[in-house]
């Protein structure tokens, strides 16, 4: 077998970003077929993957990709172990890469993900890469693909630690709008409404804020139609803190949010609405990712 020249390795490590040593043992397993060797550093990030399974991965970035009509978009979050390699500019490219590839091909399972195009690659594939060029856990934590015949506004904030993306009926009419429909995501990221109104609200989520202030009423041994009352008065804070319409709007606490879409309405001619909105915020519990 020739021996793997120095130039052979510079070649493989800027194909994949894994380090030199790994690069010149693909090469030799390989006997230097450079398309072998990248699947072989592929496997082997793989296989270390299932040695970092019990590792913490709670550093990353949240990304947005959008289309130019603000008609779709595709947010996700890519986990890592350390501050290192989330602000790295190559981590940061992974995840820019991901969000993309979601957009383009729309996947409804993170599995469908894991098997979407990527640079001439799988996500799987790539992921592989990236795992064993920074040597830690990578983890496709979760993302959405969204798609609308409204209007899409989307708001990171500085650091990728946080994503929101809100869907409005129609397109601003004037950049004066525009700035408003960013003004409601900065709401959301800063404000972490759980619904756009009371009525949007998980009734599961209701009836279990209901039981508390029930239960702590019954304790002050309050007379039944009083503590219906108490018992109301605190839902109505509840919903001014959870729903987004009912919250005081950052920007000028003197108004509600909805207030404030009303003055955009003005401005836009027409009533403008918020039909939904994703916040993503790093580190949230969320189900079962897909980890390598």
């Amino acid at each position: 077998m020739a021996a793997v020249t120095l130039e052979q390795i510079k070649k493989l490590r800027e194909l994949t970003g894994a380090g030199m040593t790994d690069c010149k043992k693909a090469l030799e397993a390989t006997n230097g077929d450079m398309e072998a060797a990248v699947e072989y550093l592929r496997k082997k990030g793989a296989a270390a993957a299932a040695k970092r399974v019990d590792r913490s991965a709670d550093e990353g970035l949240i990304w947005i990709a959008e289309n130019p009509d603000h008609t779709a978009a595709a947010l996700v979050e890519v986990n890592c172990e350390t501050d290192f390699v989330a602000r790295n500019e190559q981590f940061a490219d992974f995840a820019r890469a991901i969000a993309e590839a979601a957009l383009r091909q729309k996947p409804q399972t993170l599995q469908e993900l894991l098997q979407a195009s990527i640079n001439g690659k799988t996500v799987e594939d790539a992921l592989n890469e990236t795992l064993a060029k920074f040597g830690e856990k990578i983890v496709i934590k979760r993302f959405s693909v969204i798609e609308t015949d409204g209007y899409l506004t989307s708001y990171i904030h500085p650091g990728n630690r946080l994503g929101v993306v809100v869907e409005f009926n129609q397109a601003p009419a004037s950049d004066e709008v525009a700035q408003g429909y960013r003004d409601i995501a900065m709401q959301i990221a800063a404000m972490s409404p759980l619904a756009v109104g009371r009525e949007d609200l998980d009734p599961a989520v209701v009836e279990k804020e209901k039981a508390v202030y029930r239960e702590q009423v019954q304790q002050q041994g309050k007379p039944e139609h009083i503590a219906e009352r108490i018992v109301e008065g605190k839902m109505n804070k509840f919903y001014q803190e959870v729903a987004l319409i009912e919250q005081s709007f950052v920007k000028n606490p003197d108004i509600t949010v909805q207030k404030y879409l009303e003055e955009l309405s003005e401005k836009q001619g027409s009533p403008v609405t918020i039909r939904r909105f994703w916040r993503y915020q790093l580190g949230e519990q969320v189900e079962q990712p897909v980890e390598q």
